[in-house]
Parts: C-alpha cells; structure tokens; sequence
C-alpha cells in the first residue's frame, strides 16, 4: 500500500478532462479524501479538489503532458482499514482483484456499483464534459463498520 488514510466518506471523481463543474465540487463538499480516478486534464483539478479535502489521483489515458508524467498510473491505498485499488481503465486490471476490499476505475464514462466475489467494484462516471447521452456524475463512499457503501451521484448540469 503506497498510502494509509483514516477516511471515512470518501469522494471519487473521473474523467474531469480539464473541466470541475461547480456541482461536483459542492457534491464533494464534506468528505474527507478524494479519490480521482484519471483523466484529470489540467493540474488546476487537482488543485481546487485539495481545497475541498487531501487527493489521492491516478492519471488516465489522456493525462500525457509533462505535469502529468508525476501522477502515477495506478495505485494501491489503505483507506479506513481497506485496500483500495485505483487504476483508470478496467480493462487493464492487471493484478488479483481478491488481494483489495475496493477496485476504482473510470475510463467508460459509465456510472457504475457492482460487488463481485467480495470486492466492491467502482466506477463514478465522468463529471467533465457530457458524453453521449450519458448522465455527469460522481460517486461518495462511506466506510461503515469496515464495509465500503458507495452510491452515484449525478450532477444537475
């Protein structure tokens, strides 16, 4: 685990591509740690999320310009006594899913909660520029006697 934090809500945010809405940040308000989950477009994000709370961010597939070269890819962190693993596609899981109590993931743009096998499956959706017809969001999850309960939040934009 590359950090260990006592959160408990925790915010997750994804695909912001240079754009914090003021109705995600206000959906953020209150939690303790913000995870970002990739794509985050310009250091700016990172910036105005810290004001809200401490960030722990991945970069995403479009994260190539020099600032970003410092965000790591993927990253593993105790948050409330869980193991967390952050990484920004799905798709490129590549370590054991059973090892963490919490895989994040965003990349689809798809707002998504699943529990497979024990592990707690999150993807907050995109909260920067509409795709599709897909809904803007973002994701607060609360760590409750040692059991993470996440729920999607979409932004009225």
């Amino acid at each position: 685990m590359t950090g260990r934090h006592s959160a408990k809500l925790i915010g997750v945010i994804s695909d912001t591509h240079g754009l914090l809405r003021p109705e995600a940040v206000e959906a953020l308000k209150g939690v303790e740690l913000i995870l970002h989950a990739g794509d985050i477009g310009k250091p700016e994000v990172l910036t105005e999320l810290e004001k809200i709370a401490p960030v722990v961010a991945i970069r995403g597939n479009n994260d190539r310009d020099a600032w970003a070269l410092e965000v790591p890819e993927v990253r593993d962190v105790e948050i409330g006594g869980l193991a967390f693993h952050i990484l920004h596609d799905l798709k490129q899981l590549a370590v054991d899913p059973s090892r963490y109590d919490v895989i994040v993931a965003g990349h689809s743009h798809k707002p998504k909660i699943e529990e497979k096998d024990g592990v707690l499956y999150l993807n907050p959706g995109s909260s920067g520029r509409r795709r599709f017809k897909l809904p803007v969001t973002v994701a607060r999850l609360k760590i409750n006697d040692g059991r993470p309960e996440a729920a999607i939040i979409e932004l009225a934009v």
